[in-house]
């Protein structure tokens, strides 16, 4: 028997591809979240010195806002909002799948608790990774529609860059602040970072966020143009001329 009412109709491959990317980074940032990054730099910077120091999450999560960035070009707010909502969704799934995991009885004792160790999300990260998480995407999915309405789907250069700029600064304040000084002392779990230490984890993962958003900007072109190769937003209208 024929399903009449079965949509036949197939998605687009760049498509699918764009809301994989978005969500492996955000599963990806969501296991990493907990390990410090250093970086060396070959120069001193306030508060910082010569070590940029960030959370494992900041170099997956920054690609979510070029993924989200391409998403919201191509297929509009709504679309890129309900994306967005939808992996918020998402991450309960996930932290209930490797919660659910550990919880589970194991072959090898030692190697559980090694297991655990590595994965196992602290409470005050998953509070402040959430928060942020819901904040900054919906931020940057409102900022960017706000320039292109404002421009006339113009300078997407311009949109790429400052709405991740300005997501990317509420996400890391959102998150440090969080995750390292306000659940510690609400709820007592572990102990609140001092000041210093906020302040240089605010800057290393802010700066390399900023520096991916300028590097990525290219390869936003790029992926809208392959998507969108005549120009023309089939939504508003606009032609892109930049």
């Amino acid at each position: 028997m024929t399903d009449h009412y079965r949509d036949t109709t197939p998605l687009p491959t760049g498509r699918i591809a764009l809301v994989a990317l978005f969500v492996t980074a955000l599963v990806t940032a969501q296991l990493t979240a907990s390990k410090l990054l250093g970086f060396s730099i070959p120069f001193e910077l306030p508060f910082t010195g010569a070590i940029l120091a960030m959370p494992g999450a900041a170099l997956a999560y920054a690609l979510t806002f070029f993924a989200s960035d391409c998403y919201a070009e191509l297929y509009g707010r709504r679309a890129a909002q309900v994306m967005v909502n939808v992996g918020f969704a998402l991450n309960f799934v996930v932290l209930g799948l490797v919660w659910s995991t550990l919880r589970a009885p194991a072959l090898d004792p030692t190697f559980a608790e090694t297991f655990a160790a590595a994965l196992a999300p602290s409470t005050n990260i998953v509070l402040g990774s959430l928060l942020a998480y819901v904040v900054s995407q919906n931020w940057d999915v409102v900022v960017f529609h706000w320039i292109r309405d404002y421009t006339a789907g113009q300078y997407l250069w311009l949109r790429n860059i400052a709405s991740t700029a300005s997501s990317q600064a509420l996400d890391t304040v959102i998150f440090i602040l969080v995750a390292f000084v306000a659940a510690p002392t609400l709820l007592g779990i572990g102990e609140a970072l001092p000041t210093a230490a906020v302040i240089s984890l605010i800057l290393g993962q802010y700066l390399l966020k900023l520096l991916i958003a300028v590097v990525d900007t290219p390869f936003v072109y790029l992926v809208v143009r392959t998507l969108r190769p005549n120009g023309i937003d089939p939504q508003s209208g606009y032609v892109s001329k930049d």
